[in-house]
Formats: structure tokens, C-alpha cells, sequence
């Protein structure tokens, strides 16, 4: 194998280790917002503007 092969292939793995992880985590955010259920937002129950008196 030459000099330039090597090289080569250095750069390719390069490339491959720091792209493939992006790449992984950009697929697995998009299959977890899909499955994931919409929050649904809770509401109080309205209480009266009378505050209770405790005398």
C-alpha cells in the first residue's frame, strides 16, 4: 500500500468518524419527535376571588 493510500484512507476515516455521529443523532431526534406525543397543556380549575378567612 503506498504513501497516498494511507493518506487517503486516514482521511476518509477522518471524515467518517466526525460526520457519522452527527449524521446518527440527526436521524434519531427526527424518529423521536415523531413518536413522541404532543404535550397537552393542563389547565387549573378557576378558583373563586374570595379568600377564605380561618378567624
Amino acid at each position: 500500500m503506498s504513501f497516498i493510500d494511507c493518506i487517503l484512507l486516514t482521511l476518509i476515516n477522518t471524515v467518517a468518524c466526525l460526520a457519522f455521529p452527527k449524521l446518527l443523532s440527526m436521524i434519531l431526534t427526527l424518529k423521536t419527535k415523531k413518536t413522541a406525543p404532543s404535550p397537552t397543556p393542563i389547565t387549573a380549575p378557576e378558583s373563586g376571588s374570595e379568600v377564605p378567612s380561618f378567624s
